[in-house]
């Protein structure tokens, strides 16, 4: 028969070795949801390379060189440079913190708008979530890049202008997917009893029923950044977003695309790639992410 201080060893070699075990969590997600696997390891790749693009980037990304202008892809430049002798690679880093900047800014914002408006409608419910599930009606009446040319048109040109006119049409989206899960949290017995305790309304909110909805948050979230990174690469294509000589994907196309789309075909089609990826990477692990967290699809 075991000691008691050798059933205490075994308990502290036991909680020893819990941390370690953890790790088999990652390993059986990506076992599970090898697309999402593969998204996450895209998203990954792209905030290491935008947080150590000064390692990372081989030049200076807005340093012209008038020597090289519109080099093929070479050891010197491995992916070339565009016409006015800028590094494609090092802009194409750089542009990762663009792109990742205004997503995850114009996603969390705009997001945890809807989500705080989405609960309270819900909440409250009545002629209060009448008149607002109307408003946010008119806002979804518009896709999502007429809306963002609208205010950019509106407040004018500038990355904090491009956030706004990002987010602005997130809020009804997030609004409205938050205020269906809410609606029957509404009905629990904690939130009957918390409200018998007579605790104010924005505790509840705050405490009872945003937490339970955190789940479609966060699938949307990772499923807007995907999107506002879209958003940002087409309003800087047509000229409304990033200006020049700031780094951004959708810049590099505007100025490579139409005239060098023959004579200098990696200038268009690199940044491309980039943007397809990022897109595509934060679409596969929101999809993972939904599999996972939604208990129907769990079972399935």
């Amino acid at each position: 028969m075991a000691t008691t201080s050798e059933i205490r060893v075994e308990a502290a070699f036991e909680e020893f070795e819990r941390p370690r075990w953890r790790v088999s969590g990652i390993w059986q997600f990506a076992r599970r949801q090898p697309l999402g696997a593969a998204g996450g390891i895209i998203v990954i790749i792209m905030i290491l390379a935008a947080l150590f693009a000064d390692v990372l980037a081989p030049y200076d990304p807005v340093a012209n060189d008038f020597m090289a202008m519109s080099e093929a892809p070479s050891w010197t430049h491995p992916l070339g440079t565009d016409q006015f002798g800028r590094d494609l690679l090092s802009r194409i880093i750089y542009g990762a913190r663009t792109a990742l900047f205004v997503g995850f800014v114009a996603a969390f914002v705009g997001g945890t708008a809807g989500l705080i408006l989405g609960v309270t409608s819900a909440y409250f419910g009545g002629l209060f979530d009448l008149v607002f599930q109307r408003v946010m009606d008119v806002f979804m009446a518009f896709p999502l890049v007429i809306m963002a040319l609208a205010v950019v048109a509106i407040l004018g040109k500038g990355t904090e202008n491009v956030i706004l006119a990002i987010l602005i049409p997130f809020i009804p989206r997030c609004a409205r997917v938050v205020r269906s899960s809410a609606l029957s949290i509404r009905e629990m017995p904690y939130v009957d009893a918390a409200r018998a305790l007579g605790y104010r309304h924005h505790r509840i909110i705050l405490r009872h029923m945003i937490p339970n909805v955190t789940a479609p948050f966060l699938i949307m979230l990772t499923a807007f950044v995907g999107q506002a990174i879209l958003l940002e690469a087409s309003l800087s294509y047509l000229g409304l977003g990033v200006q020049e000589p700031t780094p951004a994907w959708g810049l590099m196309l505007q100025g490579g695309a139409e005239e060098y789309a023959e004579s200098a075909p990696w200038m268009p089609i690199f940044p491309g790639i980039a943007i397809s990826l990022a897109v595509f990477g934060f679409n596969l692990f929101g999809d993972a992410i939904r599999d996972t967290l939604d208990p129907r699809l769990r079972a399935r």
